[in-house]
């Protein structure tokens, strides 16, 4: 049988000896910064896929006459980039708790993203498998013949996007690490990918080949400064417990 060191004293000590030791395990626990740091470079680099992966052609329109149509993005960069994302977190924590002798608790925001990149992934290829469709035509969701200019369908594209694969899974996180910030800024998150940003307010027009920067500009920039926010805290953390 091992020794081990008892806490001491009146009942009132050992609870905060004891609530202090549990702060200090779930600090060791915690790296926000870093899955912030790799979901806001990638979707900061969605703006270079977005213009290297531009282009515009003119398809007959239901009506009289003809539509441009805009190709831009590619599934397989967010597909394979947000399983890498997962991936990666996955190991950094791993080594982390390695390294430092606690636990981790990554297991169900990794879990639950990688999961939701699959089903956007099967959901986009579901959609596309015929090529993309043309304007007027009803958007196929898993066999769901849906009207492209309603709002439900506008707001499923828009779900079946960043929301799912970044909204979501950070929520997860921010009830694992027990973050209140981390649960506003993957509200923020959430907010930002659901409401339909439009690019008049950037003053780039929708045919630009840079269109996808406001849209991908915005949730890109505060997924970086929370990684910064994020990581001078945790910096901070560990200095005053020293």
């Amino acid at each position: 049988m091992t020794d081990a060191s008892m806490p001491s004293g009146t009942p009132r000590e050992v609870l905060s000896e004891l609530g202090d030791f549990t702060r200090r395990v779930r600090t060791a626990q915690r790296g926000t910064w870093f899955p912030l740091l790799l979901l806001g470079a990638l979707t900061l680099g969605g703006i270079l896929v977005g213009r290297l992966t531009f282009r515009v052609s003119t398809v007959p329109c239901p009506a009289e006459g003809s539509c441009t149509l805009v190709h831009q993005g590619s599934p397989v960069y967010w597909a394979f980039g947000f399983a890498a994302v997962y991936v990666a977190t996955a190991a950094f924590y791993l080594r982390r708790a390695r390294r430092r002798g606690v636990g981790t608790r990554v297991r169900p925001y990794v879990v639950t993203g990688i999961a939701l990149v699959g089903l956007v992934a099967a959901t986009t290829f579901w959609a596309t498998r015929h090529g993309i469709p043309q304007p007027g035509t009803p958007l196929d969701f898993w066999g769901l013949h849906l009207d492209p200019g309603a709002g439900t369908t506008r707001f499923l594209e828009r779900l079946t996007g960043s929301a799912l694969t970044v909204g979501v899974p950070l929520l997860v996180l921010a009830r694992v690490e027990r973050s209140p910030v981390l649960l506003l800024l993957a509200a923020a998150c959430l907010a930002i990918d659901l409401v339909p940003l439009s690019t008049g307010w950037a003053g780039i027009d929708a045919t630009s080949p840079w269109s996808a920067l406001p849209r991908y500009g915005v949730p890109g920039a505060l997924l970086l400064l929370g990684a910064l926010g994020f990581g001078l805290a945790e910096r901070i953390g560990r200095r005053a417990a020293r």
